[in-house]
């Protein structure tokens, strides 16, 4: 079977490469009994790939189980994946068998792995690897063929670090990876999708379809989705619902994103299309490029300086030095927005864009005239300058400073707290 029928089979909808990517590691591990460990974001599809693992394995026409693990009380996790026997504790009637005795030679889902207590772990380790465990007021050890398939929307290296979850279960867990993409790294399919969703609701609620203009479809494509599919989803059928007009403009759009023009300072805006602030990767990637041309201006600088002390110390005459001088620095000036002020025989003075002159002498030496502050690029520290030059313009007030930042009231307020913020606030 190829990629397009497997996605038809189990209903994926998109055509990005890190989906089908995910699809073809499913697809390659399924005739293998290894480990597979599952990441990613909630709401991005993770449960599709334990489903095409087992129906496309040697283990399709045994039982496949899924386990949400997160909803299991700690008290009775044990139970329900391994079983107890009778009287072993208050309200155990009766034997029970586990999942893992009724998934034998099958596949059983963990989801939300990570959710696991640490002395869940240590018996699930042992499943791994030995296939033994002992069911809950039994000493009797019993085997079981199972397949694990493991899924977790959490960080697994922060809670290994943190000592909630154990290292070597991770290892054994995660011989093979999957990590499924956010859907806001998916491109064109998130619009795949919203077109799926409309379908599926017209067809659901005999209504007509509604349709996005061009900037809609822009917005769509563009907002940090941080419920994934699901939280598409979920939109979709609210305007699909609550709308009387079919044809879905930007303006209309907006109003069922949370948060859409609200984000955390500093705020990259788009150049059309109505977009809110880029997320703080991007911002990231941006700051490195920013970094990178000081960086080159710095190292351009000490180039032009060691050039001038290299034609000094040449013992050039006077006028060879003034004119090598000035062809350097009209060239460098050209390209940075320098330009020279004064030449004589001695030294040569250029002004940079910051109205600083600098002098180079003829000795070989070259003096700074005002003594050159290096900038604070903290983000921290431009983010709370910014916050608190809002406050004083406004008075204090919470509200139109807020407005003034491009935030949100309750994210200014959050701002305050986390900088101990001690004036009265209107």
């Amino acid at each position: 079977m190829n990629i397009q029928s497997i996605k038809q089979r189990f209903g994926i909808i998109g055509n990005s490469f890190r989906l089908n990517r995910c699809v073809e590691i499913a697809m390659q591990v399924s005739d293998t009994d290894l480990s597979v460990l599952i990441t990613g974001e909630s709401g991005t599809g993770k449960e599709f790939f334990p489903q095409i693992i087992h129906h496309l394995s040697v283990r399709k026409h045994n039982g496949y189980i899924a386990v949400n693990c997160g909803a299991i009380p700690e008290g009775t996790i044990d139970s329900e994946l391994f079983g107890h026997e009778k009287g072993s504790f208050t309200g155990a009637y009766e034997s029970r068998k586990g999942y893992f005795d009724v998934a034998d030679n099958g596949t059983i889902f963990l989801d939300e792995v990570g959710e696991l207590p640490l002395s869940t772990q240590v018996r699930l380790l042992r499943v791994l690897e030995s296939g033994e465990y002992i069911k809950v007021g039994s000493s009797k050890v019993q085997k079981t063929n199972v397949r694990v398939i493991a899924a977790t929307n959490v960080n697994i290296i922060e809670a290994i670090q943190t000592g909630k979850f154990r290292e070597d279960l991770y290892y054994r867990l995660n011989t093979v990876p999957i990590k499924v993409p956010p859907l806001q790294e998916r491109g064109n399919d998130i619009y795949l999708l919203f077109r799926k969703f409309v379908a599926d609701f017209s067809e659901k609620y005999k209504m007509p379809a509604i349709r996005l203009d061009a900037e809609s479809q822009h917005i769509l494509n563009n907002y940090r989705w941080s419920g994934n599919v699901r939280q598409l989803k979920n939109i979709t059928e609210q305007i699909c619902i609550i709308e009387e007009e079919r044809h879905i403009t930007g303006k209309i759009l907006k109003k069922y994103l949370p948060e859409y023009s609200t984000n955390k300072l500093p705020v990259v805006y788009a150049n059309s299309g109505g977009g809110g602030g880029v997320d703080a990767k991007t911002f990231s990637s941006e700051r490195e490029i920013l970094y990178k041309i000081l960086f080159d201006m710095k190292s351009d600088m000490n180039e032009l300086k060691q050039t001038v002390k290299k034609l000094i110390s040449n013992n050039k005459t006077n006028n060879d030095f003034v004119e090598d001088k000035k062809q350097i620095i009209d060239s460098y000036g050209a390209n940075k927005g320098e330009k020279i002020v004064s030449v004589d025989y001695n030294k040569i003075e250029i002004k940079n864009e910051e109205n600083k002159i600098d002098k180079y002498e003829n000795d070989g030496e070259i003096q700074d005239t005002e003594e050159i502050i290096e900038e604070n690029l903290s983000l921290a520290d431009k983010e709370k300058e910014l916050i608190f030059k809002a406050l004083d313009k406004h008075e204090n007030k919470r509200k139109p400073a807020a407005k003034e930042l491009g935030i949100s009231e309750r994210t200014l307020y959050r701002k305050l707290k986390e900088y101990d913020f001690k004036y009265d606030l209107s």
